[in-house]
């Protein structure tokens, strides 16, 4: 992973900022901005948005189009001309395109429900997008500016659980655990499953929350490497039920903890950066993704490599096994996304690509109907996996993303977007048809 951080992400904010567009734009449309208010009474008017609000007509994010210079529709066409997608190999999106299929978009799996503007997911390093975990329909955990926040969308209440701005210290004590905590931690990635939560930092910073407890329990610091930072973290359940995480390290190399026991357990290295794992639904397989255009597919135990897995032409940041447990796919630079199986691993079995930018995130439904993949902005895609990944639902929206979730039951699907002016959290639900209730009428 490169070695850009909160820097490099302010000055993206800047060249991508809602509210720096005035309606005096050139032809250009003032390079690749995104469209802003015209004053400050404007941007601090700029309200929620509801389902109802959306199908009268107003903007899911309610960007007042009616009142710019440029249309919505012109508008996305400069964004797709002019966004910088950020690769580190030059030219891999023309050349992984090529071979990608053209998806038949205009199905419509889940609707618009609500943005919600009172919070605001944000992003401390471009590539890292893992930074949205829902854990309910309800209940939805993120990273706004220095907190992990807790947003209800049942009660519209926040509650900040960790402030890493200060000082952050363990109230248990647990061998290997840095009772004296940290300060000021730059939080790289977020992961949030059933009572757990998980937070990885810049320095190799690991701070474990359970949900149900006051305070931190667990600080450690996975490595002091100066190429330490956390690009991802993995929750899951051992094949004793015991609760383990797998932190994935820019200094090559992977550490998985048992937080029954509160114990670093196992280790793997590598050549190069690892940017994302993940474990298959039985717990016997593990997919490596990184700073090297070949993924891994290893034995979880021993962390031999079973198949390496070509086709990608950039670095990958992210990956997500279906719960079928034969298919996997993989999301890259190179603006594709590779869906895999287990029992063919000589070719992918579909490629996936993206609009504008990177496959920085991607998600299963729990019940495997429905992939999402998000790039860094403005699009998140949902396939049907029973077409064959032939046809998909297009969220389209302006702003970076920050992360995207499911939530367990499937009921929603949650989306931070992080911008100075429209940052937000969208939420989608799945559209059910209960023709029964026909009946009743």
């Amino acid at each position: 992973m490169s070695q850009l951080g909160h820097d490099e992400l302010e000055e993206m904010a800047d060249e991508y900022d809602l509210s720096d567009m005035d309606n005096d734009m050139d032809d250009e449309y003032n390079g690749a901005r995104v469209i802003g208010s015209d004053s400050d009474d404007e941007e601090q008017s700029v309200t929620d948005t509801t389902a109802a609000e959306a199908r009268k007509g107003k903007d899911i994010q309610g960007i007042p189009w009616e009142r710019l210079s440029i249309t919505r529709e012109k508008y996305r066409l400069t964004r797709l001309s002019q966004y910088k997608n950020y690769e580190n190999v030059p030219n891999s999106g023309e050349e992984s395109q090529k071979e990608s299929i053209i998806t038949e978009k205009g199905e419509n799996y889940y609707d618009f429900h609500h943005n919600t503007r009172s919070v605001i997911s944000t992003i401390l390093h471009f590539q890292l997008r893992n930074l949205v975990w829902a854990t309910s329909k309800h209940d939805v955990y993120f990273m706004s500016h220095y907190s992990v926040l807790h947003w209800s969308a049942l009660t519209n209440e926040k509650e900040v659980l960790i402030d890493v701005q200060g000082h952050v210290a363990p109230t248990e004590k647990h061998p290997g655990s840095l009772l004296e905590g940290f300060y000021q931690t730059q939080v790289s990635t977020l992961a949030v499953k059933d009572n757990l939560l998980v937070a990885g930092g810049f320095q190799g910073e690991i701070i474990c929350k359970f949900l149900d407890r006051e305070g931190v329990s667990y600080c450690c610091r996975t490595t002091f490497d100066e190429n330490a930072i956390t690009n991802a973290i993995e929750i899951y359940n051992g094949p004793s039920g015991a609760v383990h995480f797998m932190a994935s390290n820019n200094d090559s190399g992977i550490r998985v903890f048992d937080m029954e026991r509160f114990l670093l357990c196992r280790t793997f290295g590598f050549d190069w950066p690892v940017n994302h794992t993940a474990l298959s639904p039985d717990g016997k397989l593990l997919v490596v993704v990184g700073d090297n255009p070949e993924a891994l597919l290893l034995d979880s135990t021993s962390g031999k490599t079973i198949h390496e897995l070509k086709g990608h032409v950039d670095f990958s940041f992210a990956s997500a096994w279906n719960p079928d447990g034969f298919t996997f796919a993989t999301g890259n630079q190179d603006r594709t996304c590779r869906v895999w199986d287990t029992r063919n691993l000589s070719k992918p079995v579909t490629v996936l690509r993206g609009n504008l930018g990177a496959i920085r995130s991607v998600r299963f439904s729990s019940d495997g109907r429905y992939m999402a993949m998000a790039e860094p902005a403005d699009f998140v895609h949902i396939f049907d996996v029973s077409s064959g990944y032939n046809k998909r639902q297009e969220v389209d929206f302006f702003g970076e993303i920050s992360g995207i979730s499911f939530s367990p039951d499937t009921e929603s699907l949650f989306i931070g977007v992080w911008d100075r002016t429209y940052g937000s959290l969208l939420q989608y639900n799945r559209r059910r048809s209960y023709s029964y209730l026909d009946l009743l009428i």
